[in-house]
């Protein structure tokens, strides 16, 4: 099968190396630019941020969609959710209608809030579409360790070209035609890692963190409710199989940059939002924009987005959750 992947980023790199298991297929990875790929090239063999991780020589590279996307038959988009738009802009024209796609990014547009896979199908028309999310760390999956994953697709072609690319790999899909659902959950999921990390950052136990969690999961059950999707969905690898993981581990780039509000330690928060994509942070305007045009009421998210853009007393989550109803 050719696989190609837009993005290299370390969640892109990682699928890469996870995909490459299977000796059938092909693999080419698109980069932004002629310096990115130069860089890639030269650190394909020793890539830092996953711990060293050579890359099989099978995966290729490039800065053309149309090279990359010229003999695709499954296409990963994995891109930062913000350069969704642009991205999906710039593949149309060699994009076909023989290609499926599989969306890796997690997040809401900003301006129109809308879900990642609705702004991909604002410019590229295919029912052949799928997104994937669960408890996984890109290094972990570069390193190849058992990952489960939730699929949720819209037809069932694009859901066997994706068990046919991971076959033989060390991701197991758990298959659900819940598309919003699963999008809910890997948005938010990353919110509520920050206000986990805050809670770590404030001192308080792991036993507090549990009970914002458990909270989370009631209200995240309810949105997805809300907003049309299955809210069995919350105990799919994407919903409470994520939100463990990304809430409670220092791996996770939202619950550091979580944990450095909570000590309010501005500069250092401020720092490492410039140096890393922390997904939260971005998600957080979103859905709190979603929630109003929405008219939905969900006091938690009011609360962090408070904390985090208005500068309120992150102290007042704990308050929060014993007040709670």
């Amino acid at each position: 099968m050719n696989i190609a992947i837009i993005g290299t980023g370390v969640y892109g790199l990682s699928m890469a190396n996870a995909l490459a298991q299977n000796k059938k297929n092909n693999i080419i990875m698109w980069v932004e630019s002629e310096s990115a790929l130069k860089k890639i090239e030269s650190e394909k063999n020793n890539i830092e941020a996953l711990g060293g991780l050579k890359l099989p020589e099978k995966i290729k590279f490039t800065d053309s969609y149309e090279v990359a996307l010229k003999d695709a038959d499954l296409v990963f988009i994995m891109c930062a959710a913000k350069y969704l738009s642009s991205v999906s802009k710039d593949m149309l024209p060699f994009v076909n209608s023989k290609m499926n796609f599989i969306i890796g990014s997690k997040g809401i547009e900003q301006v129109t809030c809308r879900f990642v896979h609705e702004v991909f199908l604002s410019f590229i028309n295919t029912k052949n579409i799928a997104v994937i999310s669960g408890p996984s760390f890109a290094i972990d999956i570069a390193h190849l360790e058992p990952i489960g994953l939730s699929i949720g697709y819209k037809s069932i072609i694009v859901l066997n070209a994706a068990k046919k690319a991971f076959n033989g790999s060390n991701i197991k899909l758990r298959e659900t035609k819940d598309i919003i659902g699963i999008e809910i959950c890997g948005s938010i999921k990353n919110v509520i890692a920050v206000a986990a990390g805050i809670l770590d950052g404030l001192g308080y136990s792991e036993s507090t963190r549990s009970f914002l969690i458990t909270e989370s999961l009631h209200d995240i059950k309810e949105l997805i409710k809300v907003l049309k999707g299955n809210k069995k969905t919350i105990l799919s690898f994407a919903g409470v199989g994520d939100l463990l993981l990304t809430a409670t581990s220092t791996k996770s780039r939202n619950y550091t940059y979580g944990t450095l509000l909570g000590k309010k330690d501005a500069v250092s928060a401020e720092k490492y939002l410039n140096e890393y994509t922390v997904e939260g942070y971005y998600t957080l305007k979103s859905i709190y924009a979603l929630l109003r045009k929405k008219k939905i009421k969900m006091p938690v998210i009011d609360l962090i987005y408070n904390i985090i853009m208005n500068n309120k007393d992150p102290k007042l989550l704990a308050t929060f959750l014993m007040n709670k109803k």
